[in-house]
């Protein structure tokens, strides 16, 4: 199953949509918030399955912020991560996913990406394919499932 992985859209859908039709053999789009109306744009636009998560803009700061989605025998927690505080260190995250026996999480809102294995947790931020920060270029992620394995790539957009 292959995976488009966006988060920190902020009103701005347009390059993701593209990129959707671009690729073409996407199965699932999932969408860490801000805007958690984007998602649901999106999912209009490209009648595509969507899984969705608020984020701090979103008006949503309680536990309800995360879910926990199993697909492939893997066990993901998907989080905006403002919660979690992502932008101090990854810390409250690795705990969180550890007590839910989840193998990976995905989160946003530090605009910037990450794609990194830690303890045999894979912990992937799309950054923003419209407010991408730290010197990045607009980006999001793809990630490939099998039973047996989980390849993630951060993909950069080229904006003309």
């Amino acid at each position: 199953m292959r995976i488009m992985v966006v988060s920190d859209t902020h009103g701005r859908i347009k390059d993701v949509v593209d990129q959707y039709q671009k690729f073409k053999n996407i199965d699932m789009i999932i969408h860490l918030g801000d805007y958690h109306r984007d998602a649901l744009r999106i999912k209009e636009l490209v009648n595509s399955k969507m899984v969705c998560v608020k984020g701090n803009t979103d008006g949503e700061f309680s536990e309800k912020s995360y879910k926990v989605i199993e697909i492939e025998g893997h066990k993901i927690l998907l989080t905006h991560g403002h919660m979690e505080k992502v932008k101090s260190n990854l810390l409250q995250l690795y705990y969180k996913t550890v007590s839910l026996s989840c193998d990976a999480v995905l989160f946003g809102h530090t605009h910037i990406p990450v794609n990194i294995r830690n303890k045999g947790i894979l912990f992937l931020n799309p950054g923003s394919p419209t407010m991408p920060k730290g010197g990045n270029p607009p980006s999001f992620a793809l990630i490939d499932l099998q039973r047996q394995s989980v390849s993630s790539e951060i993909v950069s957009l080229k904006i003309s």
